[in-house]
């Protein structure tokens, strides 16, 4: 796959292992009940995928965010997402750590590129829409959102891996071919 060398064989634990930590991050920034945005000392304002809290202190008024119908696209396309990663993660330890089943492969990138569009699309939503709903600012977007990113990025790379690997079928299984970089003619 690359030149300078890879374990194929390591490929089949790495890939999936990957997929797991993008599920950790995805069920992370969703169940966040703050963290998503804040306001510049996140004194008076902060905002999860699911309310928002204004206040001071100890007395804060959360309000949700679901009565918007951005939010609750917002909240689908992610909720969607994740679970179509958790089938191409089972999917993935079935075609990969059990036995090789290379034509499930490409069906599992094809999943993993479906979560890309939702998330993005998702990602993008939120904080437009945010922007238009409350602008009192500067506001910050944290943590959450940025495992959310996280969880998104590593799906993008597991989404190319997944296409990629079916060409190198006999090195995963280890039955390709020694090569020499020389040979003693």
């Amino acid at each position: 796959m690359f030149r300078c060398g890879i374990a194929y064989p390591r490929c089949r634990w790495i890939v999936p292992l990957l997929l797991l930590f993008a599920i950790i991050f995805d069920i992370i920034a969703i169940a966040a009940t703050s963290g998503w945005v804040e306001d510049e000392d996140a004194k008076s304002h902060y905002a999860s995928m699911w309310q928002h809290c204004r206040g001071r202190n100890d007395n804060w008024d959360c309000k949700s965010l679901m009565e918007f119908s951005w939010a609750q696209a917002v909240a689908a396309l992610m909720i969607i997402g994740l679970l179509i990663l958790i089938v191409a993660f089972i999917i993935s330890c079935v075609a990969l750590c059990c036995t090789i089943n290379v034509t499930l492969l490409p069906l599992i990138g094809l999943l993993l590129f479906i979560v890309v569009i939702l998330q993005f699309i998702a990602l993008i939503i939120y904080p437009v829409k945010f922007n238009e709903l409350i602008y009192e600012g500067h506001y910050d977007y944290t943590w959450a959102y940025g495992f959310a990113w996280g969880a998104t990025i590593l799906t993008i790379g597991c989404a190319i891996l997944f296409c990629c690997l079916p060409r190198y079928e006999d090195e995963l299984t280890g039955m390709a071919k020694t090569k020499y970089i020389y040979s003693s003619a």
